[in-house]
């Protein structure tokens, strides 16, 4: 299918990576469809919006960065997305680039879970204190690499 993107025009898209997300992301709740795209720079990914060509959003792996993430999630929550086992879900922190050279920071707080068979989404809220809406990427990739010397 051919795709409007914001980072790369229009473009030929997989309909396998295709997310819907029945109740949009926060702030964004009429937005429902989605892409999913591979971004110029790894280990990032876009995540486009099908109905507005100027939302996109940058994601990536909390894993990465944070070793210990951890998601606690309620069983009902999960639910709506049919999930019944952590190997059928993919999780994303949506990254974010400020405009005034400041750090690159990841919503640990408001991760995306989705079910990589169904490919269908939410956006959770942590209660965990420990996760934040800005995490330092560069600085916990750091101190994750440092941990594990």
């Amino acid at each position: 299918m051919k795709v409007s993107t914001k980072p790369y025009g229009v473009i030929e898209v997989d309909e396998r990576q295709r997310i819907k997300f029945p109740v949009g992301l926060f702030g964004f709740e009429s937005c429902r469809d989605f892409v999913i795209l591979d971004a110029d720079r790894q280990p990032f990914y876009w995540l486009q919006s099908l109905e507005v060509q100027e939302l996109a959003f940058i994601l990536v792996n909390p894993f990465l960065f944070r070793p210990d993430y951890e998601l606690d999630i309620s069983d009902n929550e999960l639910k709506d997305i049919e999930i019944s086992s952590p190997d059928k879900a993919l999780v994303f922190s949506i990254v974010t680039i400020p405009a005034d050279g400041g750090p690159m920071t990841a919503n640990l707080q408001g991760p995306l879970v989705i079910n990589r068979e169904l490919r269908i989404g939410r956006q959770a809220v942590l209660a965990d204190s420990r996760w934040k809406t800005k995490h330092n990427i560069v600085e916990e990739l750091a101190a994750a690499r440092k941990a594990s010397c």
